[in-house]
């Protein structure tokens, strides 16, 4: 057996672990992401960091090596040992456990999740060793399945090893993880040996390919890290140590020692490498520590030894943080201060790391477990082959399943399902197979083992070319298949042409290529696919030609046309219709409409292009409505067809309408549906008014009438209108009707008021009443006044003409009965409703003593100026015959000078022209039989008084003169209530007025000027006025140079400033779309403060939709056709240097008229339908 490979270095590791703690597994890396290999540098002294993994769960069992990666830095590899899992997220609630079985035994690992908090199923992975994904490698050996159990909420995954090789032994992790949860379990599968003997199986046989569908698939294979490389010729070497090849290698060229020397494991080997380099430290328990690596054939021995310092302390070793027990594969021996361990038939799963403990410190070292080299033991053989044969190229090697590489021209090559490449293995026998080889298979293949290579060069031909089915010529119809097939002697793939031009597979041309059958197929035909084919073999100077016509019947497409083939146009609009034709050659087309055929000019004249023909008619008119026949002719065929012409226009205007009833802003209009409605329904009416002397008409109703009778309302009573009615279809607006007649809307009146008992006699009953409150235009044409007996319901009408009094006499009444009176106002309109009187009348005269009501104004002194008129009513009671007599100052009035009339309610006295003899005591008495009423009215008749007698210049004194005079003689028959002094200067005698309304005969004339002489005079008043005259002094006032000067006072100004103030606030509105809207309000403010508007908070400025005016303290914002999302909060803000104001409103603007919504376009209004605001 031999020793293995020994390392100088020495590394001693104090604090090892207590015997029950568990140190990382090889299955935790970070975050469940692969560790990837870094470049280093081929310093030996260069530092170098280790990647931390996630510790293993914490069950106690093995744990095999650690992974990690060569990489620039420095770390402590340490403390990813010392983590704990409770970092871990926890997801298993069952974790596989370590398992063993025989060589070509099976066994099952179970994981399990729960689901009861995932709202999915986790991803769960299984992985051999630290980067091998089992996924790919599922097979006749190895089978994933997982499951489902509804009721408990558990996701079952397992895995199935079948009929398992020693090969398999080693270390497995599987990985669950879901969004940011994560969870990893490691776990170990030993494969011991049958009792039968059996040879024994490399490990390197898991370096052999597998792939899917293969014999071999599902083999555990190290292939994943090996890279294409260049082959270089193995020759036979002595041992090589491992350790420190990889020590001293290129990161470049580590998968190549990996492949050369069997490390299944590169990365584990990478770590553990990393570790040895690290400084060592003395310790004080051992006097010679382990080596930093050991290496050894697989199935050899190994011997471990350390030195102790102290031979009494307790020495124990560990297998990748697994404590070692003594049997018959671990063997224990003392020898003085020596401990030596031996491990006997050493496998792969041997390769791992070891340390031993003393006390408090540890010693570590690395085992690497080699496989023997695999040898070419039968080389490949130069061939020679035609396109198309089957091409095999074996060789073999010295073990069964070895891992062997194929390489073309030194390139790779690999068993993917893809390739056209396959090999196959079988025991010790590799062959790669080219199931139908190319010309540009020519190259050299080489096969390489761990142990050596051999070459061989393939040569492929092309044989002699035959045409065993030619191409044939072909007459398609269009639209049906176009199959070309032909037959060669050789299996080579070729071009198809048309045209001279290449020809590529897509969706609708198919080529198809089967062994020596060449197929071109167009499932569809076309039109465009007649010409010349042509098919040439790749790598031959031969084509096969053929010729495929295409023919067509015509045919018309009519599927864009109505029911019945009917296209509607709209009277006045251009019709272009055009329809789609086929047909090879292409057919000719004839339109014709009844006998007469359509030529290509004129008002009516057909288009005819390659793929379609056009019926075009210019100004569709209402008498191109009906069928034309369109027909197409080639030597194929020939199709026709029948469309129909449907021309659709406006409606006809209907009739005048009738206006059957008027009320008092209202009436009702019918009218019947026009005679023509233009091809198209109509969809209703539109209905417009307009005064009679006015020629603006008003649009009524902004939603189509659908009735032919309607309710015009918001008219003015009194005027005159006329009314007009649009018929609308779905093509547009009729012309307007006729207008009707002209109609006034009336209103009857209201009742009379204030309806009384005037007289009674025994044969009469005199009734007054007042006039309506409400008469309305149609104004009053009289009253009607009907009694009926008491306990009767028949009215009697009294006057059967009209009267316009208010004021009645029932005459030819029966003495003693009891009548109901009721009075109705009439005018064009109709009667009112009547008025009643409260109580039954009793037709019985009735004495009333007599009584004056004098007015209120006439109990006082009754004045009137001379010249006016005078005209008294006073009213009386006294029933039957009252008498009415005057006396003026106690003596009979002369009637020649005062007029007196006399009825039987009032007396009226009339002077036309008052003189001041009419001034006086009346006396009026009223007398009925013995009963006497007196009243006495005072009249004064007043004019302008006299002047003033003297007026005299008492003193002159300064700037001063005093004046005074006497009385008027004639105060004009009124007390004087003042007098009116003006002064005139001598020089110019124009007069000034100095005093007005003066009540006293003395005053003092003030404020002269210095130096002038004045003449003074004097006005006496009275209710009536000034005096005519006035009276002047006779001498003059001289005001002397020297005197006094006066001072006159100092006054400040006022102080008018203000800050802003809104005197009249805005108010919340609404507008109408489209016709212009102003808000208004007024503010004052000194100084004058500055205006600005605002919507929403936001200033508006520069914006020409908006117009602002200011004119005397009003402000007012014009907003130009307002839309409705000119809507808002508009505010007014004034500003001037003492402080501001705002003032805001709401406006809503509002859609009154959305339009008739025809197909295709709006309905459009003409100008004189426009909205007018005082209409609203």
């Amino acid at each position: 057996m031999p020793e293995p490979t020994k390392k100088d270095e020495t590394e001693n590791e104090s604090a090892p672990p207590p015997p029950e703690q568990t140190t990382p597994q090889e299955g935790g890396n970070e975050k469940g992401k692969d560790v990837v290999i870094r470049e280093m540098t081929s310093s030996s002294d260069e530092d170098d960091t280790s990647v931390s993994t996630p510790p293993a769960d914490g069950m106690s069992k093995p744990a095999e090596r650690k992974d990690s990666v060569w990489s620039l830095g420095e770390g402590a590899p340490e403390e990813s040992e010392k983590r704990d899992d409770s970092q871990r997220s926890t997801l298993f609630i069952e974790k596989p456990q370590s398992g063993t079985v025989s060589v070509g035994g099976n066994i099952t690992f179970i994981a399990k999740v729960e689901a009861k908090d995932l709202l999915r199923k986790p991803n769960v992975k299984w992985f051999k060793g630290k980067w091998m994904d089992l996924a790919s490698k599922a097979g006749k050996h190895l089978q994933l399945k997982e499951s489902f159990e509804r009721h408990t909420k558990i996701h079952t995954f397992e895995m199935q090893i079948i009929k398992a090789k020693e090969n398999y032994a080693g270390n497995y992790r599987c990985e669950v993880s879901y969004k940011d949860k994560f969870d990893s379990c490691s776990f170990d599968l030993e494969v011991t040996e049958s009792s039968q003997a059996a040879p024994s199986i490399d490990i390197r046989s898991a370096f052999k390919r597998s792939g899917e569908g293969q014999e071999d698939a599902g083999e555990l294979d190290f292939s994943g890290l090996l890279k294409r490389r260049e082959i270089k010729q193995q020759e036979e070497e002595p041992e090589v140590d491992v350790w420190e090849l990889l020590k001293n290698a290129n990161p470049s060229e580590y998968e190549k020692i990996a492949f050369q020397y069997g490390i299944t494991d590169l990365r584990g080997m990478l770590k553990r490498l990393k570790r040895m380099r690290r400084e060592v430290k003395k310790s004080a328990a051992f006097a010679k520590g382990l080596d930093p690596a050991y290496q050894v054939d697989k199935g050899g021995k190994v011997r471990f030894m350390v030195e102790l310092a102290d031979p009494t302390v307790e020495l124990k070793w560990y297998k990748n943080g697994q404590e070692i027990r003594p049997s018959a594969k671990y063997i224990f021996e003392h020898k003085g201060n020596q401990r030596i361990l031996f491990i006997n038939n050493c496998t792969m799963t041997d390769d791992a790391r070891y340390y031993v403990t003393a006390g408090d410190e540890k010693c570590s070292t690395e085992l690497f477990v080699r496989d023997p080299p695999i040898l070419v033991t039968k080389g490949l053989e130069d061939t020679s082959t035609y396109v198309g044969e089957r091409v095999e190229l074996s060789c073999e090697v010295s073990e069964d399943d070895a891992n062997v590489k194929w390489f073309r021209n030194g390139v790779e090559l690999t068993n993917d399902p893809k390739s056209r490449y396959r090999i196959k293995v079988e025991g010790k026998k590799h062959t790669l197979v080219i199931e139908e080889a190319a010309k540009n298979d020519t190259a050299t293949y080489s096969v390489m083992t761990t142990g050596g290579q051999s070459e061989a060069k393939l040569a492929v031909d092309l044989r002699p070319l035959k045409i065993s089915l030619a191409l044939q010529d072909q007459t398609v119809r269009l639209g049906q298949e176009i199959h070309l097939k032909c037959e060669i002697s050789e299996n080579v793939e070729g071009k198809w042409y048309k045209n001279g031009q290449l020809i590529e597979a897509s969706d609708r041309v198919k080529l198809y290529h089967k062994g020596r059958i060449h197929r071109f197929v167009i499932p569809v035909s076309a039109v465009d696919d007649e010409g010349e084919y042509m098919f040439v073999p790749d790598a031959y100077n031969i084509n096969i030609p053929c010729k495929v016509h295409i023919v067509d019947p015509p045919k018309l497409h009519l599927d864009g046309l109505g029911e019945n083939n009917t296209v509607t146009v709209v009277a006045g609009n251009k019709l272009r219709l055009e329809i789609p034709i086929t047909g090879e050659p292409t057919p000719k087309v004839f339109w014709s409409r009844g006998d007469k055929m359509v030529t290509d000019s004129g008002r009516i004249r057909a288009e005819t292009y390659p793929d379609s023909s056009c019926l075009v008619i210019d100004a569709a008119e209402r008498e191109d409505s009906g069928p034309f026949r369109i027909t197409l002719k080639n030597e194929a065929g020939e199709d026709s067809a029948l469309i129909n012409i449907k021309v659709v226009d406006v409606p006809d205007p209907p009739q005048a309408p009738n206006v059957t009833e008027v009320g008092e802003d209202w009436c009702i209009m019918t009218w019947e549906p026009p005679a023509n409605d233009g091809g198209s329904p109509i969809l209703g009416y539109f209905i417009e008014r307009k005064k009679k002397q006015s020629s603006r008409w008003m649009r009524l109703n902004f939603e189509l009438c659908k009735e032919t009778t309607f309710e015009p309302k918001k008219m003015i009573e009194g005027v005159a209108y006329e009314v007009r009615v649009f018929a609308v279809n779905a093509i547009g607006m009729s012309k307007p009707s006729m207008p009707s007649k002209s109609f006034v809307p009336l209103a009857v009146t209201s009742p009379p008021t204030l309806l009384a008992v005037d007289s009674v006699t025994d044969t009469s009953v005199t009734m007054k009443w007042r006039p309506p409150d409400q008469i309305g235009a149609a104004g009053l044409d009289g009253y009607v006044v009907e009694y009926c007996f008491e306990g009767t319901d028949e009215w009697i009408v009294a006057n059967p003409e009209l009267t316009d009094k208010t004021k009645f006499t029932i005459n030819g009444l029966p003495t003693g009965s009891k009548i109901l009176v009721r009075v109705k106002a009439v005018n064009a309109a109709g009667e009112s409703e009547p008025k009643y009187h409260p109580q039954p009348i009793l037709v019985k005269e009735v004495i009333e003593p007599p009584k004056i009501r004098l007015p209120r104004h006439l109990k006082q002194t009754y004045t009137r100026r001379v010249g006016e008129t005078v005209n008294l009513v006073i009213p009386f009671q006294g029933k039957p015959r009252a008498k009415v007599s005057w006396e003026k100052n106690g003596s009979p009035i002369d009637k020649n000078d005062i007029n007196i009339r006399n009825t039987e309610n009032d007396t009226i006295i009339f002077i036309r022209k008052a003189e001041r003899g009419h001034s006086g005591e009346y006396d009026m008495k009223v007398e009925v039989e013995n009963l006497v009423d007196k009243a006495t009215i005072d009249i004064q008749i007043v004019d302008r008084p006299g002047p003033p007698e003297v007026v005299t210049i008492e003193d002159v004194w300064g700037e001063n003169v005093n004046l005074s005079w006497k009385p008027p003689k004639d105060d004009g028959n009124a007390a004087i209530t003042g007098y009116t002094i003006q002064k005139a200067d001598k020089k110019s005698m124009e007069w000034f007025t100095v005093i007005e309304h003066y009540h006293r005969t003395s005053a003092t004339i003030n404020e002269l000027v210095i130096g002038n002489e004045y003449y003074f005079r004097v006005f006496a008043e009275n209710m009536c006025g000034l005096s005519e005259d006035a009276t002047m002094t006779k001498e003059s006032a001289l005001i002397a140079k020297d005197g006094k000067v006066y001072k006159y006072p100092v006054y400040d100004d006022f102080d008018f400033s203000e800050r802003p103030l809104f005197t009249q606030p805005l108010v919340n509105t609404f507008a109408v779309a489209g016709y212009n809207a102003t808000l208004n309000c007024s503010v004052r403010g000194n100084p004058k403060p500055k205006i600005t508007w605002m919507k929403n908070k936001v200033l508006i400025m520069n914006d020409p939709r908006y117009r602002m005016f200011s004119n005397q303290g009003v402000c007012t914002l014009e907003i130009r056709k307002p839309s409705p999302y000119d809507g808002g909060t508009y505010t007014c803000r004034a500003v001037n240097e003492l402080g501001e104001a705002e003032v805001d409103c709401k406006l809503e603007v509002r859609v009154i008229y959305h339009g008739v919504i025809n197909p295709g376009e709006p309905l459009s209004l003409a100008g004189d339908n426009q909205l007018h605001s005082k209409d609203f």
